[in-house]
């Protein structure tokens, strides 16, 4: 991602933070000093905290997870490598030389395979097994997003500068479409149910729209108009929902799928610059870059449960589903902040 207006952003801390849930399982009610069990929905209170911050090299971007090993892959901007973290350690166990200005990193965990957009105008491939880059792949004008259809074995890559999208078979390493898009793409997320990629043209403006597109055609087959600056976006296939973090609102738009419309505003903290999705958990993180902060919305109701501090300009999030853990990018930290959720 590319740093836009002031930089306001501080470092921090996190303790416990609380938001108000709910769990379907067995209620314990207490009768005359006898417990009564009945069957219902219980509330919970879910715990975000921040664990752990993990040194990483210069000015990190960008974070993705490869639950299937319980990898952490940190785009470091400056310096042009990709840290490689151990989940369950925490520990950094590998620096892998990449293209110029890494600015973003996606994960197809069935190929084992991560995809590194270079602002020099590359795409890095690196083979999880060897941990070295396979491949390097010329795609268009300043690669600012990356985003992995496993189903369809295809790479979305969005050209800031070329207002274009690189499409990147995995099988062959070439370059098989550009689709003309947006002003100023600044973020793609695919969903491999429908076929469908989604990409935010960040318009710096004017032209802030989301560009849906027909993987099996390579056409746009739809614009979304929503708030100014779309910075990032995540899509839930379960939900039927894509949610894009609107930088220059501090909100975050929530598109219904089935009718390609806006239908929620969630407002967030200063500067939102990346979002994602933890389906099983039903729970959406945003990275408040200038805040310095992660919301925490629950997707049922559309409401932040939960706000986390967490290190200077987080500029990346990702989320391990099968741990309910999410890594955060620091950009000006220097760091990842990882936020544990428990109940």
């Amino acid at each position: 991602m590319r740093v836009r207006g002031d930089v306001h952003g501080a470092a921090g801390s996190g303790g416990w933070l609380s938001a108000r849930g709910w769990c379907a399982g067995v209620l314990v009610v207490m009768v005359g000093g006898m417990p009564l069990v009945t069957a219902g929905r219980a509330p919970a209170a879910f715990r975000y905290q921040v664990t752990g911050a993990i040194p990483v090299g210069a000015e990190p971007d960008a974070v993705a997870v490869d639950p299937a090993t319980r990898t952490v892959y940190v785009a470091n901007s400056v310096g042009a490598t990709v840290s490689v973290i151990d989940e369950a350690t925490g520990a950094v166990t590998g620096t892998i030389p990449v293209g110029t200005d890494p600015d973003a990193v996606a994960v197809d965990p069935a190929a084992r395979t991560v995809y590194v957009a270079n602002g020099g105008g590359t795409v890095s491939v690196i083979d999880e097994a060897t941990g070295a880059v396979a491949r390097t792949i010329r795609v268009g004008a300043s690669p600012d997003s990356v985003a992995v259809d496993p189903v369809s074995g295809t790479v979305y890559v969005t050209n800031f500068d070329a207002d274009s999208v690189s499409v990147i078979d995995e099988a062959t390493g070439a370059v098989i479409r550009t689709i003309p898009v947006g002003s100023y793409p600044d973020a793609v997320a695919v969903d491999p149910a429908t076929g469908t990629a989604y990409v935010g043209n960040y318009g710096y403006g004017t032209n802030n729209t989301v560009s849906v597109i027909d993987e099996a055609t390579g056409t746009v087959t739809g614009t979304v108009h929503e708030g100014p600056g779309p910075a990032g976006i995540a899509v839930d296939s379960a939900a039927g929902a894509v949610y894009v973090a609107d930088m220059s609102a501090n909100t975050v738009s929530v598109i219904d799928e089935a009718t390609g419309t806006v239908i929620r505003t969630i407002p967030v903290g200063t500067g939102p610059d990346a979002v994602a999705v933890d389906p099983a958990a039903h729970t959406v993180y945003v990275a408040n870059a200038d805040g310095g902060t992660v919301s925490v919305i629950d997707e049922a109701t559309g409401t932040v449960t939960a706000t986390v501090q967490v290190g200077a300009w987080p500029d990346g999030v990702a989320v391990d589903p099968g741990t309910h853990t999410a890594y955060v990018a620091n950009m000006f930290g220097g760091s990842v902040s990882v936020i544990s959720r428990r109940m």
